[in-house]
């Protein structure tokens, strides 16, 4: 076993496991699949009545994406740009979540996860980078790391009742409409916030980072997209909030979370509300939020000739990061049902774009929308297909910055005529069984990185995901 170099998580490799091989990939998941449904199956046999509210949960999940594309042409390229020679990738997710009932008291979840592989060009070049997987991965060798560990307490008022499935951290309970979940540990953001049933989950819906959440968010989250935080959120049969407050990365894109709590962390609050339209069910969302880190303006960079935020050391030497740097913004999320086998949404982000990309990626605006049909309408009741098209921009900080030359943590071709980036995705999603699906990708990338002079990139992919 091998230690990496990770002060958040614990982490390690495994020997001889230098690339995420398929061989290495179907050991994991057969020695962990199995012991998993050997507890669910002595489980499900009790003939005990009271364990019809589970005290505890147990689940899987596997993610493997292949990921190729051709080359393209390209007038000239940076250190950050996306390559114009072609390639492939693979990448590899394996998660497994669990969930206990502390005394009916409240609920505590552990998620390790193992991820490995790597994104195509290195992850950079394409702000709406083409495969949501790749946030979690920190090393081409496969490592494991917690990426879920926090409490939760539900108080209930009012008589009216909802039963609650068992499913992914979240244990099978009777709960009330009118009810108020508090949590804190660490999670992802994304695992409460800027929800869509269209469009939020990319291991078994659309990949694109702008079409999974909004793009405009720069959302609290180390390396691997996870941050530590708490949550408070008010459920009713009208409405539903949420707050969000939470830590932030001591650099862009980085593994270690800043301790200066007060002075630089996240912030978000959101609002949902259900609507029927045409007699077909839909919700809206209204996300706002607020960033303090310890990051530099574009101007600030432009002014002293720094133009190379990804090495950070420079911006550091010459005291232009201020602990406490404002990011704001806002974005809304519309889902809407079409016909029970149907559904469309479309979301819209922006920020102010003043100050350096941290967490996410470099979109300061972003707006997308698309349709997802299930495929009972050709017989094939588990299967899903989906398009959708996402166009994202920048500031004018931001975008005279990298026509200057500039480099942030993702972008940088060392100059820039610029143009919107847009991403057309479609998909198909075969149910092989139960517990297993196969998908297959074509995404279309037009000036990618925003700059005129590269692309379009093609892009094809094939994922299969394992649940349990």
């Amino acid at each position: 076993m091998q230690l990496c170099e990770s002060k958040n998580d614990f982490c390690f490799v495994f020997p001889g496991m230098r690339k995420p091989t398929f061989m290495n990939i179907t050991l994991l998941t057969v020695a962990v699949a199995a012991t998993l449904l050997f507890y669910c199956q002595s489980f499900a046999q009790s003939p005990d009545s009271s364990t019809r509210f589970f005290s505890w949960s147990l689940h899987f999940q596997q993610t493997i994406v292949e990921q190729y594309y051709p080359s393209f042409t390209a007038s000239y390229s940076g250190a950050n740009s996306f390559s114009d020679a072609g390639g492939n990738a693979l990448s590899l997710t394996t998660t497994l979540f669990s969930g206990l009932r502390l005394r009916n008291i409240a609920e505590l979840y552990f998620d390790p996860e193992i991820s490995g592989g790597s994104g195509l060009s290195k992850v950079q070049g394409i702000a709406g980078f083409p495969n949501n997987e790749v946030v979690r991965i920190g090393t081409v060798a496969p490592s494991c790391y917690i990426a879920r560990l926090f409490v939760q307490r539900t108080f209930n008022f009012g008589k009216s009742s909802t039963s609650v499935d068992d499913d992914v951290n979240q244990l099978s309970d009777v709960v009330s409409d009118n009810r108020l979940v508090f949590r804190i540990g660490k999670f992802s953001a994304l695992d409460y916030f800027d929800n869509n049933s269209h469009s939020h989950d990319g291991r078994m819906q659309f990949m694109d980072w702008a079409l999974v959440s909004n793009g405009a968010w720069d959302y609290p989250a180390d390396t691997h997209g996870y941050t530590i935080g708490f949550t408070a959120e008010y459920l009713n049969a009208s409405f539903s909030a949420r707050f969000l407050a939470a830590m932030v990365s001591t650099k862009a894109n980085g593994e270690v979370f800043d301790q200066d709590i007060l002075a630089n962390n996240g912030l978000a609050a959101e609002v949902d509300k259900p609507y029927l339209l045409f007699g077909q069910a839909g919700k809206a969302r209204l996300l706002l939020y607020l960033n303090r880190e310890n990051s530099v303006t574009y101007q600030d960079a432009f002014d002293a000739g720094d133009l190379n935020l990804s090495g950070n050391a420079t911006a550091d030497s010459l005291g232009l990061r201020h602990s406490g740097t404002a990011k704001y913004g806002a974005g809304v999320n519309i889902e809407q049902a079409i016909t029970g086998n149907t559904g469309v949404f479309f979301r819209a982000g922006w920020n102010d774009g003043r100050s350096e990309s941290w967490m996410y990626t470099e979109i300061d605006q972003t707006i997308s929308a698309g349709i997802l049909a299930k495929g009972a309408y050709w017989k094939r009741g588990d299967d899903a297909a989906g398009v959708a098209l996402v166009c994202s921009g920048l500031s004018d900080d931001h975008r005279r910055f990298l026509q200057a030359g500039g480099y942030g943590f993702i972008l940088g071709d060392g100059a820039l005529n610029y143009g919107p980036e847009s991403v057309l995705e479609a998909y198909y999603s075969l149910s092989i069984t139960k517990f297993l699906q196969c998908s297959v990708f074509y995404q279309f990338v037009n000036n990618p990185g925003y700059n005129r002079d590269r692309g379009p990139v093609n892009i094809g992919s094939i994922r299969a995901h394992i649940e349990l």
